[in-house]
């Protein structure tokens, strides 16, 4: 019973944690901000991605409030016909540009070199850079907002999580994890205004970033080889005496990641190596996931099955307060929690499973994404 509880009071400490990053901590941009003033860059990279693009492009044209708004488009080696959607789209639309990128160097992974390319590439006059990938579309004032934010913040860099759509039962399962993992484990406020590189967090589907700012922590060149470039990215700003935050940005913009169950599979397990680490630090996390999310409810049965109901009962609760947690962190993103959540213990066993096989794929230098190796 002892431990029973112990994993009670565990799990419920972590879900007042989320309550409390989702409903103080979590920086919301303005929905119709004023107009901003200062001249922007939006870098999209593209890889072959015709199939995608044009909603994302149409959106971009489509933002108010920034009357110096440039968009720059860098196709990346795409075969699939891509930077013809681009020109279709555009059309002679001045504010766009469209860029032949050029293969990675070695010691460069496709993604870093694609932004570094956009970065060096642009206007020397934009003073902020917003990066957005092709699955994302942008409401209408989401790029005055995100960077109206920037500037109320302080901050460096800004990362706007969008709303992930959410489709099939492998989407329900797994995408949620991102927005409650650091929902729940790392502390928002105090990565604010921590000077400490390990206390990181992005997400490169939309980042906002001061253009001074990212020149002087080295830009994308220094994360070349990261297969996590956003988040080494932000580390690298604070590495550089700069201040990063994450907001709520699922008023701001959509995001559908991924178009099936294979394709989930394989993005996750390109990444999540590198999530983690050391493989004893990644065995560590899924066992304490395991033992707080995924436990609970089998010992619930199991007490139930040996006549033990108290012992079921506060199983059953440490159960509940787990989905409670994961309800919270998705209603304060703008995710799917009902029914969902209440499947968060098979969501955990799943992501236990991708950062086993990440690992394994990794070891037999198996990981590539979109045609190119991840190492």
């Amino acid at each position: 019973m002892t431990a029973v509880l112990a994993l009670l009071l565990g799990v419920a400490a972590l879900t007042a944690h989320t309550l409390v990053n989702a409903g103080r901590w979590l920086r919301r941009p303005a929905e119709r901000p004023a107009p901003v003033t200062e001249p922007l860059a939006v870098l999209l990279p593209l890889r072959d991605e015709a199939a995608r693009v044009t909603p994302c492009l149409r959106a971009l044209l489509a933002q108010r409030g920034v009357p110096r708004l440039r968009v720059v488009v860098l196709d990346d080696g795409s075969t699939d016909g891509t930077a013809d959607v681009v020109r279709a789209v555009a059309g002679d639309d001045p504010r766009v540009t469209l860029l032949d990128g050029v293969a990675p160097p070695p010691g460069w992974l496709g993604k870093p070199h694609a932004c570094w390319q956009l970065a060096t590439r642009a206007d020397p006059a934009a003073t902020a850079l917003v990066f957005v990938d092709a699955d994302v579309v942008l409401a209408p004032d989401a790029v005055a907002a995100a960077v109206t934010e920037l500037r109320a913040a302080r901050v460096t860099l800004l990362s706007p999580y969008p709303r992930i759509l959410v489709a099939t039962a492998a989407d329900r399962l797994v995408q949620p994890l991102l927005q409650w993992l650091w929902l729940t484990f790392l502390p928002l406020r105090a990565m604010e205004r921590s000077r400490r590189p390990s206390l990181a967090a992005a997400g490169g589907q939309f980042l906002v970033v001061d253009r001074a700012g990212y020149d002087a922590a080295g830009g994308h060149a220094v994360v070349a080889g990261k297969v996590l470039e956003d988040v080494e990215l932000a580390r690298a700003v604070k590495r550089a005496g700069g201040r990063i935050a994450l907001a709520d940005g699922s008023r701001l913009a959509a995001c559908r990641m991924y178009e099936d169950w294979p394709q989930l599979r394989d993005g996750y397990s390109k990444s999540l190596w590198a999530t983690f680490g050391n493989p004893v630090a990644a065995a560590a996390v899924v066992a304490l996931l395991l033992l707080l999310y995924t436990a609970p409810p089998l010992l619930a049965v199991v007490a139930l099955a040996a006549g033990a109901p108290a012992v079921a009962a506060a199983a059953c609760a440490a159960y509940l307060l787990g989905v409670a947690g994961r309800a919270v962190s998705a209603r304060a993103t703008g995710g799917r929690w009902w029914p969902d959540a209440l499947a968060h213990p098979v969501s955990v066993v799943v992501l236990g499973w991708l950062t086993l096989r990440s690992y394994h794929l990794r070891k037999r230098r198996r990981l590539s994404w979109r045609g190119r190796p991840v190492t």
